[in-house]
């Protein structure tokens, strides 16, 4: 679905070059054509092999090698990038681009660059923090260069605080959103979003529940969060990291998704409904674990409240719903009624009886339905998925 691009990334010396791994392998699998440029400590931490295997490109290291074409490399890269990455950006290396100093393959190459340029900081605390490397921060970030905040916890020196290395996949946000000549067009807009399977209580042991993930109300709402939306997400249980930048609040029952998302609305611009919300709960949650009998057991539920279409019934003018429909046959039939029973703008329809598509995955099969038109988006991954849902949906 993204448009694919030339992406320089820059590895300096630190321990987080290793995390780089992973990163350039994901770029390059979505079929980015990505150069690695190594300083030479980095090469302490990680071989030019592994990012060249990765990558599938010959890894620049060294300013005077012959083994290159006979144009004069870095500015041949330079010219041909779409961004240019510094990741991890140590101290060192970011006082040299802040000041145009070019000793090295990558610092020329940088120099050289006129594309757009993204430094993720990763260093010690008292490093990050020196009035210096701030200063050298604010150069950059006054000469255009995207400086990516670093964040907090256990580094490899043994102290806990700033300047830990963000994760390869909160890297990869970064640039795609960068890359993205979409970017910032949902700037000012306030957007909720449901994720995740609920959790509705038989007794203190077990409960009710299905295979939702949360991979697709996730990916939204780091879609939304990088194209400039302050996002609130309501999750159920689920095992994934809270995305970075946006303001999430776990739950875990139907009554609790409800009690947390419908006071929110009157503050929103967009609701997203992505979430898989259990349409019935028991009607008495046992105090005690109920043991086995011979007679079995029957238990009795009752509908939980239909969040999609309190919010359809609530909905102002100017203001967009989304919802989404889970099926396993009669896919557009029952998406089409879904769409005007809860008075939405726009039901994602997704069937769990294609492979690779619906819980669990990491990849989907959507089709965007609205009054208007039907836009099938095709086979790819749910990050790519949820970048055009919204785009369809809200960029106009």
């Amino acid at each position: 679905m993204i448009k694919k691009h030339c992406i320089l990334i820059g590895v300096t010396g630190g321990i987080a070059a290793y995390k780089i791994c992973s990163l350039v392998s994901s770029l390059k699998k979505d079929g980015h054509e990505v150069h690695v440029l190594m300083s030479k400590s980095a090469q302490e931490f990680v071989t030019p092999l592994t990012f060249q295997t990765l990558s599938g490109q010959k890894v620049v290291t060294d300013m005077f090698t012959v083994d290159y074409t006979p144009d004069v490399h870095h500015v041949s890269l330079a010219k041909k990038a779409d961004l240019f990455v510094i990741a991890p950006a140590s101290a060192n290396t970011i006082a040299k681009v802040a000041n145009g100093i070019a000793d090295d393959m990558l610092t020329t190459t940088f120099l050289a660059a006129t594309c757009p340029k993204l430094i993720v900081p990763a260093m010690n605390t008292a490093m990050l923090e020196n009035p210096i490397t701030q200063d050298n921060l604010k150069k950059c970030k006054q000469y255009g260069m995207e400086i990516l905040q670093s964040g907090e916890g256990y580094l490899a020196c043994g102290d806990v605080g700033k300047g830990r290395m963000p994760e390869p996949e909160v890297i990869k946000e970064k640039i795609e959103a960068l890359l993205e000549p979409e970017e910032g067009f949902l700037k000012g807009k306030k957007v909720l979003i449901t994720a995740g399977p609920t959790q509705e209580a038989i007794d203190p042991v077990r409960y009710i529940t299905n295979h939702s993930s949360g991979k697709m109300g996730y990916a939204l709402a780091k879609a939304a969060n990088a194209y400039g939306a302050k996002v609130t997400l309501v999750a159920g249980p689920n095992h994934l990291e809270d995305p970075e930048g946006v303001e999430v609040i776990h739950v875990k029952s139907a009554k609790d998704m409800a009690e947390a998302t419908l006071p929110l609305q009157k503050k929103m611009d967009v609701m997203i409904l992505a979430a898989a919300v259990a349409d019935f709960t028991p009607k008495v949650v046992a105090k005690e674990k109920i043991h086995k009998n011979e007679k079995g057991m029957n238990l009795a539920l009752e509908k939980t409240t239909d969040i999609l279409a309190t919010l359809g019934k609530q909905k102002k003018k100017g203001q967009v719903l989304i919802g989404f429909s889970m099926e396993t046959e009669d896919l557009l039939e029952n998406t089409r009624k879904k769409l005007k029973k809860k008075n939405c703008d726009y039901v994602i329809a997704n069937s769990i009886a294609e492979k690779g598509a619906g819980f669990a995955g990491d990849t989907n099969h959507v089709i965007v339905i609205s009054s208007k038109e039907e836009i099938d988006l095709g086979m790819d991954t749910k990050e790519n998925i949820a970048q055009e849902i919204l785009k369809v949906c809200l960029k106009k």
